[in-house]
């Protein structure tokens, strides 16, 4: 147990380092400036994702709209995975495929950014949503692993972390969108003056 400890450490540090060579900041940077025009403009950010990627949807909403660090009013987010009803509803009428896509379809506008996360980046569910997403003209962001997946090309920006391991990519992408959150709620604080 003591080696694998070790070796999962080993792993982290190697990967950030790898990260630190990569221009991952960019995308983070472009990442947080997409959604803080999209609020600034009336918008609302809708993120989905399945097993642990949709627990990650949740808690990248709840911080976008209670507060990540800073005390301020609450931004416009929805976590597509939450509403038993709804995706019960929709999974048996629709088909499972369907249940992000048909969300995204009722309640998003021109100005919302749509987020997708998938540590494969082939979430059949989460293509479905792009494919919504695209014909309602909203952007969309996607947080993926391997290679990316079928979502990458979809997306207008795609934050891809190239790793095997599900454990190692889902790590990232909470670092990641903690990194967003505190951009986006310092930027619409100052912005908003509060």
């Amino acid at each position: 147990m003591k080696d694998r400890v070790i070796s999962v450490l080993d792993e982290q540090i190697n990967n950030l380092n790898n990260l630190k060579n990569g221009n991952y900041e960019q995308e983070i940077i472009e990442i947080s400036n997409t959604i803080i025009n999209s609020i600034k403009n009336g918008g609302k950010v809708l993120i989905a994702g399945n097993g642990g990627s949709a627990a990650d949807a949740q808690h990248f909403a709840a911080e976008i709209i209670g507060r990540f660090k800073l005390e301020r009013k609450g931004y416009p987010a929805i976590a597509l995975t939450t509403d038993t009803s709804i995706l019960t509803s929709l999974g048996n009428d629709y088909g499972f495929d369907y249940v992000f896509a048909r969300q995204v379809e009722g309640l998003g506008n021109e100005n919302d950014i749509f987020i997708g996360i998938s540590t494969s980046g082939n979430s059949q569910n989460i293509i479905e949503a792009i494919k919504t997403a695209k014909e309602k003209n909203l952007t969309v962001i996607t947080l993926t692993g391997k290679d990316g997946g079928q979502m990458k090309p979809l997306s207008d920006i795609c934050l891809n972390f190239n790793y095997d391991e599900t454990a190692r990519v889902q790590e990232h992408h909470l670092m990641s969108y903690h990194l967003i959150c505190e951009f986006v709620e310092k930027e619409l604080k100052e912005y908003y003056h509060e």
